[in-house]
């Protein structure tokens, strides 16, 4: 379910589309392509709604299901198949297949690709029509680390040439090194549109690792002055709402010796699971 949920992607950009699941991710991007309709509101693509475009394919390319390949097919067959029924020129089809890397394999029947194949021959597909709008829908799924790394570079490389390239995972260290910006959901509601590094930042604001000699009155002391303490590991202390500075000021005040005074930088996992925290629903199944 996606309820009043509103956000724009940017030309130029790769945005990142994260949440848990069951979040609306997949339904909001079916929606942008009109395989599913809101009940009320819209989605449009620079002011137009994706039905109302001559030929979609070369505005809007989308990759929502890896496995939407007849299996008798080969790659080269599949995509000028798909290329002749939306009027683009054969020579697309030998671009595409070099551009991913799937062109040593043209001859081969999708019925034999492993599922990084697959989705190699999804992002040609999307990419035939030279759209200035993608959508990858979890486009990393069944590649090799290698395969990663290039589907990464791929993505930057498609913003760099000023598309806007809409991208869901759920691999957290991706989207830290992939996405400019963050769309977040949650039980169909918008959490946060930001940039990657403020999500972090605001994530990871003010929690600073502390070892000290005698940490019980170092902890004492430190909540007497507001701050947050928690148990970190291997005897250190976890203190936010302090700065780093101010805590080595009050430590030296009391005569307490530091080891440690460790400003931590929290990772886009460690965001992500702070602001959906609340959202995750969990379901069991009776046995």
């Amino acid at each position: 379910m996606v309820d009043d949920l509103s956000f724009t992607v940017e030309a130029g950009q790769v945005t990142g589309f994260l949440g848990p699941n069951g979040a609306g991710k997949t339904t909001t991007m079916r929606m942008i392509v009109g395989l599913a309709a809101p009940d009320r509101g819209s989605v449009t693509v620079d002011g137009r709604r994706y039905a109302d475009f001559p030929v979609p394919l070369t505005e809007v390319g989308a990759l929502l299901d890896a496995g939407a390949v007849h299996p008798g097919r080969t790659a080269y067959d599949h995509l000028r198949a798909l290329a002749a029924s939306n009027g683009l020129p054969r020579r697309r089809v030998g671009e595409v297949l070099a551009r991913t890397g799937m062109d040593a394999v043209a001859g081969k029947r999708a019925g034999g690709f492993s599922l990084g194949m697959r989705q190699r021959l999804g992002i040609a597909a999307t990419l035939l029509g030279d759209p200035r709008v993608l959508i990858f829908d979890e486009p990393v799924n069944g590649l090799d680390p290698e395969g990663i790394r290039w589907a990464r570079e791929l993505m930057r490389s498609l913003a760099a040439e000023g598309r806007a390239v809409l991208v869901s995972s759920h691999l957290m260290s991706e989207m830290a090194q992939t996405a400019d910006r963050l769309v977040v959901v949650g039980r169909g509601r918008l959490i946060a549109d930001t940039s990657v590094s403020e999500l972090m930042r605001a994530a990871g604001e003010g929690s600073v690792q502390v070892r000290a000699g005698d940490p019980v009155t170092l902890a004492l002391r430190l909540s007497t002055a507001g701050a947050t303490v928690r148990e970190g590991l291997e005897s250190s202390l976890l203190v936010s709402g302090m700065t780093a500075e101010d805590i080595g000021k009050l430590a030296a005040y009391h005569g307490l010796a530091l080891s440690e005074l460790t400003p931590q930088r929290a990772s886009l996992e460690d965001a992500f699971m702070a602001l959906t925290k609340d959202s995750v629903e969990y379901q069991g199944v009776a046995a």
